[in-house]
């Protein structure tokens, strides 16, 4: 679990496949490994990724050909935000974050707005009815607030602190991004689902 709160931007440095998955090397010194060990979680780009070796600067993680068809940005040496799994006693600044990518989206727009800037982007069909207006969504693992919906097209504003310390100051119009939705909105659907069924 996560919170969407990005502890550092780290490199993928050498990709090496394995079958129809790949390894990746991830250049991690500014996250701080010390207290990371083998099978330990670190989210990157969003996803949930398990820690197979490390160092002091790098650690290395198996990506599945499944996570590599539904995600991003995992298969070439880009930078990545990183964030080390939530413990009970850490401070939940974002919101809860699983890892599990819900689909990929576009970048529409991103443009200043003052000392700002405004995030556009659209969302897979089948995920929009989840995104609400003044709710969360993680974008590339960053937990941010949603200002406004059109159809299947939604916006966020980013502060100066979040575009300097994560990957967002290298996205353009036609950037693709790891979009996972609010948890609690698939429980409420599940229990609409549920109590619709029981009522018939």
């Amino acid at each position: 679990m996560f919170t969407g709160i990005i502890q550092a931007v780290g490199q993928i440095d050498a990709i090496t496949m394995s079958g129809s998955d790949i390894k990746l090397s991830i250049q991690a010194a500014n996250l701080g490994l010390d207290d990371v060990i083998t099978g330990d979680s670190i989210a990157v780009n969003g996803v949930c990724l398990t820690v197979t070796q490390l160092n002091k600067t790098h650690f290395e993680a198996h990506v599945s050909k499944e996570t590599l068809s539904v995600t991003v940005g995992l298969s070439s040496k880009n930078a990545v935000n990183l964030e080390k799994a939530l413990r009970l006693q850490d401070r939940l600044g974002g919101h809860l974050v699983s890892g599990h990518v819900d689909g990929v989206g576009n970048v529409m727009q991103f443009d200043q707005a003052g000392d700002c800037w405004l995030l556009m982007i659209r969302a897979p069909h089948e995920i929009s009815k989840y995104i609400a207006k003044k709710g969360s969504i993680c974008v590339d693992g960053v937990s941010l607030t949603v200002n406004l919906i059109l159809q299947d097209t939604f916006s966020m504003n980013i502060i100066p602190h979040t575009l300097e310390n994560t990957t967002f100051k290298h996205l353009k119009i036609g950037s693709q991004v790891n979009l996972e939705i609010d948890q609690i909105a698939r429980y409420v659907e599940r229990m609409t689902e549920w109590t619709n069924t029981d009522a018939a």
